[in-house]
């Protein structure tokens, strides 16, 4: 088969990793893709969200299968586009990517199904969500209602906090037009997973959790990140629960989707909070999460490429993945300035280093290529240093030590991915 990768972060090289191993892979392409996607796929420089240029790229080159990994380009249109050209893509409908489009959509979808989420409610009016989180009380949850890199979500420990949010996000627009509505929720309290499932718009396979770190410091502290580093299995996250989270979230959400007339198709990540009361959805994202996926490709055993054929031909009852009981854990390295306006520019060295310690796999996110040859920091979230072995110590062992093997004084990492499951480093 010819693979068209769409999208040049972390989560996409964990997915051309994997792409590349498949058996039935002829060819990989991958736009933009990255320095680090260039060894194992044909990069093309053709922007993410350029939905024309793709499709008309995999049209001249017969693409078999157009795999999207950020949200983004679903919530532009690229399935559709793909449909509407006669090709096929992993990847739902702008429609059902509504569900990480919009907040609002998605807590009316679990309404309607009567999946178990927060209570919540919608606000346009900055100064009606002032007061209405002065009524609420803290801790509140005030939630961008669009996309937002991950970074649209403030948890306010204070009716201060809060407030603040609600005047960044709607007055000061820091998160652009995402932020022209804000969804205020009740706070939840547990223990947050991510959990995934393929969906082929009827069938869903679920696949493994995973548990990330979403605040930028040690010991949860600091703004939210797109993500800080991620590992699996989740202690919290057992065979039971997965049944549960199927029945009572992920299967009627894609019932009433279809009911909908906007079938889901692609890959559905569910953000859980487990709570005393079971486990209830706090968000959906429409894609592979990152960097929970480096962490999944680590784990997988078996054809990625052929279980996202099924899903795209309605056939993913006939699917049995397989997975290797060794642990993964990924750090991500971020460039100085995070989560707010990251330094570019800076080289990074050791990468070669940091790659020949056992176990340890180096995910290319924010790079570029210099062109002396030079690899320097190119976003925020910059790399993923992940690492597998027979035991998630010895994994978070591995990773660190490849982290301090590289020579990059910019760079910056938290020093406890998997606290939950083991004691900090050190």
């Amino acid at each position: 088969m010819k693979v068209l990768l769409v999208g040049g972060g972390g989560r996409e090289h964990a997915l051309a990793w994997r792409l590349a191993q498949s058996p039935l892979l002829a060819k990989l392409w991958c736009a933009p893709g990255n320095p680090g996607i260039a060894a194992v796929a044909e990069c093309v420089n053709i922007p993410a969200e350029d939905i024309l240029a793709l499709v008309a790229f995999a049209t001249r080159e017969a693409v078999d299968l157009v795999i999207c990994g950020p949200e983004a380009p679903l919530t532009l249109g690229l399935a559709d586009a793909c449909a509407e050209a006669g090709l096929r893509c992993f990847g739902p409908s702008a429609a059902a990517a509504r569900l990480e489009g919009s907040k609002t959509f998605t807590k009316e979808v679990c309404d309607a199904a009567g999946v178990p989420t927060a209570a919540w409610k919608r606000f346009e009016d900055a100064d009606e969500a002032r007061a209405y989180v002065q009524v609420m009380g803290a801790p509140i949850v005030v939630k961008a209602d669009g996309l937002a890199a991950g970074k649209g979500v403030v948890v306010a420990a204070t009716l201060e906090e809060a407030q603040d949010a609600i005047t960044a996000i709607m007055d000061d627009r820091s998160l652009g037009n995402a932020g022209a509505a804000v969804v205020i929720e009740e706070f939840m309290a547990g223990e947050e997973v991510s959990f995934f499932a393929l969906c082929d718009g009827a069938e869903a396979l679920p696949l493994i959790g995973a548990q990330d770190h979403k605040r930028v410091g040690d010991g949860d502290t600091g703004p939210n990140t797109g993500g800080m580093g991620a590992y699996s299995p989740a202690p919290a996250f057992t065979d039971a629960l997965r049944e549960e989270v199927m029945a009572r979230i992920i299967r009627p959400s894609l019932a009433e989707m279809a009911r909908r007339g906007t079938p889901f198709r692609g890959v559905l990540f569910a953000g859980l909070m487990l709570t005393p009361a079971g486990p209830r959805l706090i968000e959906y994202n429409v894609r592979f999460g990152d960097p929970e996926c480096q962490v999944l490709m680590l784990r997988l055993r078996g054809d990625l490429l052929a279980a996202l054929d099924a899903a795209c031909a309605g056939r993913l009852a006939q699917v049995a993945l397989d997975w290797s009981p060794d642990p993964a854990l990924v750090v991500v390295m971020a460039a100085r300035g995070y989560p707010g306006t990251p330094e570019k520019g800076s080289v990074i060295g050791g990468l070669d280093e940091a790659a020949a310690i056992p176990g340890v796999t180096v995910f290319h996110a924010g790079t570029a290529q210099r062109e002396d040859g030079a690899i320097v920091a190119n976003g925020g979230r910059v790399l993923g240093i992940a690492a597998t072995a027979p035991t998630l110590r010895a994994a978070r062992d591995a990773a660190y030590a490849a982290v301090d093997a590289l020579d990059w004084p910019e760079g910056f990492c938290r020093r406890d991915i998997g606290w939950r499951a083991l004691p900090a480093p050190g």
